[in-house]
């Protein structure tokens, strides 16, 4: 496997007018302790990108529309020939907001959703008029003929939700829908006790695939949940059929379970480069390094593709490499990104054979 990132989600801000309960920087609209950075750093950084790798690259947050020079950043970044996208919540889309995507020649947008209805969205955002501004901003991306994608994020208070918003998420004409299984980091570890459980997400993941192989109207992805590639393959073995996976030009594709430092990684608001949006351990900082040194040769970086010293059911997996587990679930769970996938509940073969040796 070849390591290159080809796609980096970039933390424009850590200011948000919404207070997610999953949210992994812990946004508030106030923030003195991580301040922007500023036009002309984003622009440095960008040249220094540019030099090395044209990835996709989501402008991200926080709500990035909170800064008044996202745009022009966008817009920047694609002279540059990256291929520019924004990650939003939707509450400040507009009109104006729309024409300025277009302008700028960002070619895709993320919307979150995370419930069918009111209530469960708005309680997951911690904020009253969260889902009618969603929804409003689905609206016009199709008025204005903006693709978008729905990101929706699930624990046990709205995971009876996810077939609902898979529909809702079709119903509004996005192009694709991608369904996260939470990463409890950042004001996300104070819902540890809400994560969906082991039984629960296979059976979830069990859904998804079913559900995928017979959708033909949009692209769906199962997102954070790296054992869903290990279903995938027992499944089309099983049934002796090739589940056709379809892509975005804006993504990475859909080939393999956790990528984190392998082909994606975050930059975030002080310029530190991490694994991927849920890795809270940083392998570098920009100010001191370049990207290409970072992501080269960084210890962090360098674990995180050596496969090998995985350890517990990962490191005795036969799907090691289609899967790898969620690094940054395992850091947040056990405080160590090589052990094990905590939500995962397949035993691999190689341990049967063991058990079933000890018995014998």
């Amino acid at each position: 496997m070849e390591f290159v990132p080809k796609w980096i989600a970039w933390e424009m801000t850590r200011r948000c007018n919404l207070r997610c309960i999953h949210c992994r920087s812990s946004s508030e609209l106030e923030v003195k302790d991580h301040p922007d950075f500023s036009t002309k750093e984003a622009f440095r950084i960008i040249d220094e990108i540019a030099g090395y790798v044209k990835p996709v690259v989501v402008l991200s947050g926080g709500e990035p529309l909170l800064r008044k020079d996202i745009f022009d950043i966008a817009q920047y970044g694609r002279d540059k020939g990256f291929r520019m996208c924004l990650a939003t919540n939707g509450t400040l889309v507009t009109d104006d907001i729309c024409d300025k995507i277009k302008t700028s020649g960002i070619k895709i947008v993320s919307l979150s959703l995370d419930g069918s209805i009111e209530d469960v969205h708005d309680d997951f955002r911690n904020q009253k008029g969260a889902f009618d501004g969603s929804i409003r901003a689905a609206r016009y991306f199709k008025n204005h003929g903006i693709e978008f994608i729905i990101n929706s994020s699930f624990t046990k208070r709205n995971q009876e939700e996810i077939p609902k918003v898979y529909k809702l998420a079709k119903e509004l004409g996005a192009s694709a829908w991608y369904m996260f299984m939470i990463v409890p980091t950042g004001r996300g570890e104070e819902i540890m006790n809400e994560l969906i459980s082991k039984e629960d997400y296979e059976e979830i993941i069990e859904w998804h695939y079913q559900m995928e192989k017979d959708e033909k109207d949009i692209l769906v992805r199962a997102t954070c949940a790296p054992h869903y590639y290990r279903v995938v393959l027992q499944k089309s073995k099983e049934e002796g059929v090739k589940l056709e996976r379809r892509t975005l030009k804006f993504s990475t594709g859909g080939a393999k379970g956790c990528i984190a430092g392998q082909l994606i990684c975050l930059i975030d608001v002080d310029g530190n480069v991490l694994p991927c949006s849920y890795f809270p351990k940083p392998a570098g900082n920009l100010k001191g390094k370049s990207l290409r040194e970072i992501w080269e040769n960084s210890e962090l970086f360098r674990e995180l593709r050596d496969f090998k010293s995985y350890k517990g059911k990962c490191g005795s997996c036969e799907y090691i490499t289609v899967c790898g587990g969620c690094r940054a679930r395992a850091y947040s769970v056990y405080g160590d990104y090589l052990e094990e996938e905590p939500f995962c509940g397949y035993m691999p073969l190689k341990l049967r054979k063991k058990k079933l040796e000890i018995k014998n």
